[in-house]
């Protein structure tokens, strides 16, 4: 399984018809991290739709997250779980998950970033792997959470690199055309949801996503 720190594109995405299909194409395309975010399925289901997102991902051998419950994470058996300033906290989900899991927590300012600091990255009570900064621009992903801007972007990522070298995925709006941008404010991780989910091609649109990531952080 590829290490978090070598992960550069990030497919987050509900549940949706096609997901099997869907999931294993963006992989096709460059996606090297999937998280299942779906906010409307109750635990069971939820659980019966990992499965589908995990058996594609260990056959890729990409990491598989799933987001806000590292109880439903561990039955699923996925590679670790993300959550927000508001869900469950990280040292009880690296307690639930383990010291080899992945734990990745959502910044969105100077605040939350100070917090997440204090959490080393790895193994142990506590342990973070990675964070988000963002949505750098409001997004209808986020409904109502106001745009970050690049500057704080840019101070994510050159305080995590200094401190822990933990690695930032900036999240909101990306595309190809952002990346540039995004990547000289100092992203070099990048979490996509619509540019991939409302995609008639995905493995198309993930190869440009990542054509573009790789030109920008060589």
């Amino acid at each position: 399984m590829t290490a978090i720190t070598h992960c550069h594109l990030y497919l987050c995405t509900p549940d949706r018809p096609d997901l099997a299909t869907f999931v294993a194409a963006c992989i096709a395309g460059g996606v090297d991290i999937v998280q299942l975010r779906d906010k409307h399925l109750e635990a069971r289901p939820l659980l019966e739709r990992a499965a589908v997102v995990r058996a594609v991902c260990a056959d890729a051998g990409v990491p598989f997250i799933l987001n806000d419950r590292p109880d439903l994470a561990l039955e699923a058996g996925a590679d670790g779980v993300h959550v927000g300033q508001d869900d469950a906290p990280v040292a009880l989900a690296r307690r639930i998950l383990g010291a080899d899991a992945i734990i990745g927590l959502s910044t969105h300012g100077p605040a939350d970033l100070a917090a997440a600091m204090a959490m080393a990255i790895g193994s142990g009570p506590g342990g973070l792997s990675y964070i988000s900064a963002g949505p750098v621009e409001p997004t209808p992903t986020k409904p109502g959470r106001p745009g970050t801007g690049l500057d704080y972007l840019t101070q994510a990522t050159a305080t995590a690199m200094a401190a822990t070298a933990m690695p930032v995925f900036v999240t909101g709006g990306v595309t190809p055309e952002k990346i540039p941008l995004l990547a000289g404010a100092g992203a070099r991780h990048f979490v996509v949801v619509r540019y991939l989910t409302e995609s008639a091609d995905p493995r198309a649109s993930a190869r440009a996503l990542r054509d573009a990531i790789d030109e920008a952080i060589a």
